[in-house]
This record gives structure tokens, C-alpha cells and sequence, in this order.
């Protein structure tokens, strides 16, 4: 089978790569071409991992070898523009003219085609006399080069390089994205943070502070709750937690807003079933449903408020709702703030309430997809109900682990 033919098979299926098991030695894969076809998708998939961590030297030098055997050269080489990232097979001699021979692919975004008097060599029966070099790019930057090396070139060679390049486009680009994904998550538990930090901090020290004189005891107490709280909040690792830490802050939370309320006040109700409590969940996903709870339900209420927590084994979801009978939201105002459409006059309780749970709608669906957005039931002077579904596992989902309790060194 033509190597070309192979490559441009391999990149037009890509998507099946992972479901295709290789069974080398176990039985007849038919004909000459069936098997060269499933030999290039096996060579490609051990490609893959590597480049999904993006163009580092590590991974170039991982998916090298792989990739000169999808174009059977002699030698490949691939650079940054700027560095030699992977050299692999024979002339390594040659392995310092890479850079230079990348400057045109890097400058124009197209292939070259480098003949001896490029690629000059001294040894007599040295291999390399001829380079294609095609340029990989990410969002239509070139970020980078991709070269064959051989004795000669075709017709073919050129165009598996090429394909062979556009694959590698295609990892880079799925390496981009799911960097963005990281940063945007990260971006969003920051804009969370930001969100505690300047109404609950202040307002538990001011708690505190009014104990140390009247009743010490309790003061010592709620501080070591409070340092709790905000280690868990301010941890710099994991974007998963457990169902079970993410309700032991909630707690600690709760706590604190009980003394400064006053246990008359503030009355919660918790009804968690067991089986869920291991189950991974974004980090910081309930804090901000209790947090509007208790600021945006019950803060302006005349009288005491009631706040029900509920965690439920669905099958294969866990179903967990906040409900507070405080003063509810304008369920058309709600709807506009979710959906980025400030109203006009918009502002206060109501628009932060609506800013934190579009931020934990956002990072569910991008998580689960659109099936796991929140469910909000509310209206004014009726309370509010906050339900959200999680998939009790889902692959790339996991804690992180434990985090650290008092005396641990967690920020």
C-alpha cells in the first residue's frame, strides 16, 4: 500500500483510533491492505497521547519515532521555529541544520521541498539528501515544523508529510483546547473566591471579634472554623473535590453564619444519602447555592429563615438541591442574568445571586455537558430551590484527594 495512501487513511479516521484494538499475532487481518491500514492506525494512536500535551520537547520526542515510521524516512525531525525539539533515526549529523531548514515552513506557512544543496553533507554514504518540511499550526499560527528526511523525494512522500502534519494540527489544536478549558475552570473558581472573599470574610472576623471578650471559648472555636473554611476555599490544587468535603465546607460555612445570625435565625435541615457522598463534583459548586441561600433568601427577611440541603442516589446521578423560603428572585430577571443579558436597573443581591450561579452553571455543562445545568425554581416572596444532577462517574472526573485540616500546611 502506497505510504501516502496509509497516512490518508489514518488521518481520515483519527476518531476511530482508540476503538480500534490491534490484535498483532492474534489472528488474520485480511488482505496486504486491510493489515497496512490498521498497522498505520495502530502507529498513530501510540502517536497521540504524547501531542496532547501540546508542542513540548517531551512529547515531540515521544510521538517522533511513531511518526517517522506512519512516513517510513530515514530520519524526522520536529522544531518549535526556534529550538530542535526531536530528532529521530539516522544522520543525526544532520540534526543541527533542522532549525535553519524550518525558517521557510516557519515564515510562509508552507511546505518545503530541500534538496542537497540544503541539506549538505559530507559524510559519502550518509542517507540524507533530500527534506520535506511542513509547518503544524494551532488557530492559524504556525507554532512550528514537521521534517522528513530521506534520499529522495516523491510525489508521495510530500503529500504523507503533509497529511501526516495535518494530524498533527489536529492533536495540537485538541492539546489547545483542552488547555483553554483548564484556564477558563480555573478563571471561573477564582471568580468564585473573589465572590466569598469580600462579603464572608469580613463579616465572620467581625463574629469572631465580638466573642473574644464575651465568650472565648466559643471565639477560639469559630476561628479554627473559619481557618477551616477558607483553606478548603483557597486550596491552589484539584478542580473535582469529594460530595462529602464540599458539604464539610458548606458546613463550616453554616456554622459561621449561625453565629453571626443567631441559631434562632438561621435554621438548616441536612439530608444526605451516604452512597453519594464519595461521588467527585466541580470544586466549589455548592458553596455558591448555600452562599446565595442565606445573603440573597434569608439576609432581608423579617423573621427566622429555614435552608434545606438535599443529596439523593439517583441511579447513575446524584441529585443534590438547595431550597431556602426566604425572598425569592423574579424568575424573568433570573433568566436574563443567566443568560448574560443584564436588565436594565439590574444590580444588587439579585444580579450577584444570578452572577454566582450562571458562574456554576457555566462549569457544570462544560464538565457534563448541557444535560447537567442547573434547574432554578423561584419567585418573589416564594424562596428560592437551586437543583443541579451530577453523573456519579464520568471518565477525567475525579478527586484530587483529600485537603489539608488544621495544622497542614494547604495554601
Amino acid at each position: 500500500m502506497d505510504v501516502a495512501l496509509a497516512v490518508v487513511a489514518a488521518v481520515t479516521v483519527t476518531a476511530l483510533v482508540a476503538a480500534v484494538p490491534w490484535w498483532r499475532g492474534r489472528r488474520e487481518l485480511g488482505s496486504p491492505v486491510d493489515r497496512a491500514t490498521f498497522q498505520t492506525l495502530h502507529t498513530a494512536s501510540l502517536a497521540a497521547p504524547p501531542l496532547r500535551a501540546g508542542l513540548t520537547e517531551q512529547g515531540a520526542q515521544k510521538a517522533a519515532r511513531h511518526l517517522r515510521e506512519l512516513l517510513g524516512s530515514a530520519a524526522l525531525a520536529i522544531t518549535d521555529g526556534e529550538r530542535l525539539l526531536a530528532w529521530d533515526g539516522t544522520g543525526d549529523h544532520h540534526a543541527e541544520q533542522a532549525v535553519a531548514h524550518a525558517a521557510g515552513p516557519m515564515a510562509d506557512g508552507r511546505t518545503a521541498v530541500l534538496g542537497p544543496k540544503e541539506v549538505t553533507c559530507q559524510v559519502v554514504d550518509c542517507p540524507i539528501r533530500h527534506a520535506v518540511v511542513v509547518p503544524l499550526t494551532t488557530d492559524e499560527r504556525v507554532v512550528g515544523t514537521l521534517a522528513a528526511y530521506g534520499g529522495d523525494v516523491s510525489a508521495g512522500l510530500i503529500r504523507a508529510a503533509e497529511e501526516v502534519g495535518h494530524w498533527v494540527d489536529a492533536q495540537l489544536q485538541l492539546a489547545e483546547l483542552d488547555r483553554s478549558r483548564t484556564l477558563l475552570m480555573e478563571a471561573e473558581v477564582r471568580a468564585l473566591r473573589a465572590q466569598i472573599s469580600p462579603h464572608f470574610i469580613y463579616n465572620s472576623l467581625t463574629t469572631i471579634a465580638s466573642f473574644v471578650r464575651t465568650d472565648p471559648e466559643r471565639a477560639r472555636e469559630l476561628l479554627l472554623e473559619f481557618a477551616d473554611f477558607t483553606r478548603y476555599s483557597f486550596r491552589r490544587h484539584g478542580d473535582f473535590t469529594t460530595l462529602a468535603e464540599e458539604l464539610h465546607s458548606i458546613d463550616r460555612y453554616l456554622l459561621l453564619q449561625r453565629a453571626r445570625f443567631g441559631d434562632d435565625r438561621l435554621h438548616v435541615t441536612l439530608r444526605i444519602a451516604p452512597e453519594v457522598l464519595p461521588v467527585a463534583v466541580p470544586f466549589l459548586c455548592l458553596q455558591p447555592l448555600v452562599e446565595n441561600a442565606v445573603r440573597h433568601g434569608l439576609q432581608d427577611r423579617a423573621g427566622p429563615g429555614h435552608i434545606t440541603i438535599i443529596a439523593e442516589d439517583a441511579g447513575a446521578d446524584a441529585v443534590i438541591s438547595v431550597e431556602d423560603d426566604g425572598v425569592g428572585m423574579d424568575p424573568e430577571r433570573l433568566r436574563k442574568i443567566l443568560a448574560g443579558e443584564t436588565p436594565d436597573g439590574a444590580g444588587g443581591p439579585t444580579e450577584a445571586a444570578g452572577i454566582g450561579l450562571g458562574n456554576v452553571d457555566e462549569r457544570l455543562r462544560q464538565v457534563y455537558g448541557d444535560d447537567y445545568g442547573l434547574a432554578v425554581e423561584t419567585a418573589i416572596g416564594a424562596g428560592t430551590k437551586v437543583t443541579l444532577r451530577v453523573p456519579k462517574y464520568r471518565p477525567g472526573v475525579t478527586a484530587s484527594g483529600s485537603w489539608p485540616r488544621d495544622g497542614e500546611n494547604g495554601v
